[in-house]
């Protein structure tokens, strides 16, 4: 390997150790491409060098050849990537194998590999604010927060293409950071289908942002437990909320953003935590993360389970009844993830691929499929589930 000056780093050189800020905190990971954007962000944290892969440096004549084929390839497929990322491109789907298929096929794509390394940034942006406001006393700023989060958000990008991406970067060891900048898109993207404005939006990201701030003051070996947690570990986790709460309570923000961070755990029939109020004590925001936070942990990989896929987590919201959230909310939020799906490939639960064709608006779990050999199954007369999204 070789260190290589900050003002000398190209895109396409490959780290060959992770690069780190002053404060000794991972920046961005060994073995990482760079890109402009990530170089920005070296540049940005006044760090003077970086261990680069010497494979990876090329000369000048390389790396005009590497641009030229580069504008070749764009030129010779800009028509045809355009339909690759609509849902109905998808490979007609045969055996539940073709599913791993279109999962690699979704993380070797050159936006998943984009969006992958520009998200793991703004994760790491959001560790350093949070940690640096809550251990020393450093105040958040919000404006980087917000277009570092904006930044994410990519002009003509569907829906389908940002819920693929969401569930392909998962892993189930997700941190805090990374679970609340998912909470911060998808309340954005709910506040969106409820045609609230683009302050309210900037306001909700930042609830997302600052909703389980609370546990960061939680130890880690309670936080990341893998046994069984006593009734004082978990009562210490319940009271994360509060935490948070007192944390912020005094920032001069949006008081609703304060609520978020207090009341995303509560429901409207009074069943949640900490205090155990109901909805007319609750805060819409606050009603909004709720429902991102319980998707995003939902659609997540946990060391005991696999994720669940979109119809799973939209089963289990109409199982639990829609008296603890706001009906107007769940309803608009699951109709819409439902309606995302419509026409895309599915494997049922014993294996049998098939087609979302018609949804079931009084269980938009349990849609009309229609098999491989063009027969149909309505799922809400069937003892079958759709088992994954493919």
């Amino acid at each position: 390997m070789e260190n290589i000056k900050t003002a000398d780093l190209k895109p396409g050189m490959v780290t060959a150790a992770s690069v780190k800020t002053k404060r000794g905190q991972e920046l961005i990971p060994v073995g990482t491409t760079l890109t402009k954007q990530l170089i920005s962000r070296i540049e940005f944290y006044s760090i003077d060098s970086a261990y680069i892969d010497e494979a990876s440096i090329l000369t000048e004549e390389e790396i005009q050849s590497a641009i030229k084929a580069a504008m070749a390839e764009k030129l010779g497929h800009s028509t045809t990537e355009a339909k690759e990322t609509e849902p109905e491109s998808k490979p007609e789907i045969t055996t539940p194998k073709n599913e791993v298929a279109y999962s690699q096929k979704v993380k070797r794509s050159k936006t998943f590999q984009e969006y992958s390394l520009h998200s793991t940034m703004v994760t790491h942006v959001l560790k350093e604010q949070l940690e640096g406001f809550v251990f020393e006393k450093k105040p958040l700023d919000f404006e980087t927060l917000l277009s570092s989060v904006k930044s994410l958000i990519t002009p003509g990008q569907t829906v389908i293409q940002y819920f693929d991406m969401l569930h392909n970067l998962r892993s189930s060891d997700d941190s805090v950071y990374s679970h609340s900048l998912n909470v911060a898109m998808i309340s954005r993207i709910l506040g969106k289908w409820l045609k609230w404005s683009s302050s309210d939006l900037d306001s909700l990201v930042l609830a997302g942002l600052l909703h389980d701030i609370g546990k960061i003051t939680i130890p880690p070996e309670i936080l990341n437990k893998e046994g069984k947690l006593t009734d004082e570990e978990f009562e210490q986790i319940r009271w994360h909320p509060r935490a948070g709460y007192e944390l912020i309570r005094d920032l001069k923000i949006d008081s609703r953003i304060k609520k978020a961070t207090l009341q995303h755990h509560e429901r409207c029939d009074g069943s949640g935590y900490p205090m155990k109020v109901d909805e007319i004590m609750l805060d819409d925001f606050a009603m909004v993360v709720a429902i991102a936070d319980v998707y995003d942990a939902m659609t997540a990989a946990r060391k005991y389970r696999a994720p669940l896929c979109p119809f799973q987590v939209i089963r289990e919201f109409e199982r639990d009844g829609y008296h603890k959230y706001k009906t107007e909310f769940l309803l608009t939020f699951l109709r819409h993830i439902a309606t995302t799906y419509q026409n895309n490939r599915v494997i049922l639960s014993d294996g049998q691929a098939a087609k979302i064709i018609l949804l079931n608006q009084n269980s938009l779990s349990d849609p009309l499929v229609q098999l491989n050999d063009g027969s149909c199954i309505d799922l809400a007369t069937s003892p079958l589930y759709i088992q994954s999204i493919v």
